[in-house]
């Protein structure tokens, strides 16, 4: 699947998530009970964010859907907005800022992970440099030193059998 396509799937499934959201906020009276569904959201955000740095890497995407992701993260910021509303007035601001520090810290752990990763290829592939190098660097000796042996064996016998050596 192509990034785009993941990155407005992704979008779709936060969209999904926000109307479930929404319909329980009605039903509700206690902001602790959205907190599966909040869940489901921010993962699902987090999705949305790691398909579009991977759209973004590959580039290629047209102005239209520039524009549909800017609208799909203008209305995300909305929701979230209506979201700390919905805390602050229940009086669960302390709650809200919880929250907010746990995306945080779920999104730095992601960073982190992610040079990890790119840290791990990068050694990973010095080290196949290295494997590669000494392969053949182990392939030319093994190529010419037979050569040379023979031709020193040569030279001496040579040497020997025309009276070189008294």
């Amino acid at each position: 699947m192509d990034p785009i396509t993941a990155a407005m799937a992704a979008f779709a499934a936060v969209q999904k998530t926000v109307q479930v959201i929404k319909q329980a906020q009605k039903t509700v009276n206690d902001v602790a009970s959205l907190g599966p569904m909040l869940g489901q959201y921010f993962g699902a955000k987090q999705d949305t964010v790691k398909a579009l740095e991977q759209a973004k890497k590959q580039g290629g995407s047209s102005l239209a859907q520039a524009i549909q992701i800017e609208m799909q993260l203008l209305s995300q910021k909305k929701f979230e907005d209506e979201l700390k509303m919905i805390f602050f007035q229940t009086g669960h601001a302390d709650v809200w800022e919880s929250i907010q520090k746990r995306v945080q810290e779920g999104e730095q752990a992601q960073r982190e992970a992610q040079r990890r990763a790119r840290d791990a290829a990068i050694v990973k592939a010095r080290k196949m440099k290295a494997m590669i190098e000494m392969a053949i660097g182990i392939g030319l000796v093994v190529i010419l030193v037979p050569p040379l042996i023979w031709v020193l064996i040569q030279g001496l016998l040579y040497a020997r059998d025309n009276g070189w050596f008294k």
